[in-house]
């Protein structure tokens, strides 16, 4: 059998996807990026390799696309494509009747309108500030001194919201550091801080076409918190999907890889 995979290098994770013919996952990982973003690649398409039967590294998979911050650094794909490409064509695959998604990753905000073949219809993009990405979330979450997952499920307990005023994360996290130390309840503040970001997705929803539904692919999708300021800001519904979000770009990837290298 052949296999295919796809290697999403992100700015804080990597991950990969193996896909057989047939398009099911075979296998995928989740690691924290190195500084390095070859290395990365490495230890991420090794461990999922490691997971399939007759497999014992990248160097066995008939084709392999790169994705992501670093995808000109993976040293054994055969080419790379975009990551708005690639998170389009993971949920496209994931659930076809997905036409908008909202793509939070490490250290941007995209908004993405998908066609009905799974290529991108139009996109919108926030790379100018940190402010609602992935490092803004961890910077949050060092604040109230928790995990992500701790932070995420906090706001979803909060009767009332602390507005956060500040658009940079190094003022926001200061102004929180602040209402901490005020003694405020921080299932308010953090309920600020869901809605704050809720309100920065709003302009890339409506750019992506976003009418009846949208999705979030990418780690931030896995915050409760933030899925349910979303759905209040935008009133419109925020599908789940049924594979892991933040694997949406590198499945996307292996899914180029299984059409492209199953022409060969």
């Amino acid at each position: 059998m052949n296999y295919y995979g796809g290697c999403d290098v992100g700015s804080t994770y990597t991950k990969a996807v193996i896909l057989k013919e047939d398009g099911a996952i075979a296998a995928s990982t989740i690691l924290r990026s190195k500084i390095n973003a070859a290395e990365s690649s490495r230890l991420a398409m090794q461990s999922c390799a490691e997971q399939v039967e007759g497999l014992c590294g990248p160097e066995d998979l008939t084709y392999i696309v790169g994705t992501g911050y670093g995808r000109n650094r993976v040293p054994f794909a055969q080419e790379n494509v975009s990551e708005i490409s690639c998170h389009a064509m993971g949920v496209h695959i994931t659930d076809p009747t997905v036409k908008a998604i909202i793509d939070i990753g490490g250290q941007d905000i995209k908004g993405i309108a998908v066609a009905e073949d799974g290529t991108v219809k139009n996109f919108a993009m926030n790379d100018k500030c940190a402010a609602g990405t992935g490092r803004f979330y961890e910077a949050m979450a060092r604040s109230f001194e928790m995990s992500l997952e701790e932070f995420s499920a906090l706001s979803l307990r909060a009767k009332n919201v602390i507005p956060i005023t500040a658009q940079c994360t190094v003022f926001a996290e200061s102004e929180v550091i602040a209402l901490v130390g005020e003694g405020r309840p921080p299932e308010e503040i953090a309920a600020g801080i869901q809605m704050a970001v809720a309100k920065r997705c709003f302009v890339m929803a409506k750019k992506a076409g976003a009418v009846n539904h949208i999705t979030l692919s990418g780690g931030c999708a896995k915050n409760e918190g933030l899925k349910k300021a979303i759905e209040k800001v935008l009133k419109i519904k925020v599908t789940a999907l049924s594979v892991d979000p933040q694997l949406m770009g590198a499945l996307g990837a292996a899914e180029f890889a299984r059409r492209k290298g199953g022409r060969k």
